[in-house]
């Protein structure tokens, strides 16, 4: 049984080695977490060169050696030879750095999920590594059902927590209040894209429980 982690990435130091279109996504994946992600393949694809170029990550060229983990919190291999990868987990494995080899669950201490993300809210798949062409088609009727109206509620519902919870209302009623928020009409009026009503409405919400 695995256990579920979003993990903040910000400032951490991240090795994906390869080069090619699959690097290429993990490398933009970690970049929106923020993470310092170096790239280790002879050949990049352009996207890659173009990240090298203006220093938005760091490009070694040689072949994989340990020390390239040296600092690493995490490693993602993505290439098409078996050697490689092999090595690159054995040595994260002997380091304790969390390590997934693309393709390979057999030598992965950790999964990527296929995310479904909207403004603040993500939701994330994982088959174990089992299918990970079930995940993607999750994640596609996932998308369809939770559409872009959820991102702009989100944010409005996190400016009324914060409001809420300087107002000093007790725990119990503020969990009631928040339940009702989110059991009315709100979203439905953002996906009506009348998102200024549903602020309104909110207020007048917040008015029957709190001094605003």
């Amino acid at each position: 049984m695995l256990y579920p982690i979003f993990l903040k990435l910000s400032g951490k130091k991240c090795l994906v080695i390869g080069g090619g279109n699959v690097a290429e996504r993990k490398v933009l994946s970690l970049l929106k977490s923020d993470a310092l992600v170096t790239v280790n393949s002879p050949d990049l694809t352009p996207s890659l060169q173009e990240l090298a170029g203006q220093r938005k990550i760091n490009a070694i060229t040689s072949e994989f050696q340990e020390e390239f983990l040296d600092g690493c919190f995490l490693v993602i291999g993505s290439t098409d030879r078996a050697d490689i990868n092999k090595r690159v987990a054995d040595a994260a494995e002997r380091r304790g750095i969390l390590y997934n080899i693309v393709d390979d669950p057999g030598q992965c201490n950790f999964f990527v999920p296929s995310l479904v993300e909207r403004g603040d809210l993500s939701i994330a798949i994982s088959t174990n590594g089992r299918s990970p062409a079930l995940a993607k088609r999750l994640r596609q009727k996932l998308e369809k059902e939770f559409g872009e109206e959820y991102e702009g509620f989100l944010k409005m519902m996190g400016e009324l927590r914060e409001r809420v919870v300087r107002s000093g209302l007790d725990m119990e009623k503020r969990g009631r209040l928040f339940e009702a928020l989110v059991d009315s009409d709100l979203l439905d009026l953002f996906r009506r894209g009348q998102g200024e009503e549903a602020r309104r409405r909110a207020e007048e919400m917040l008015k029957e429980w709190i001094d605003i």
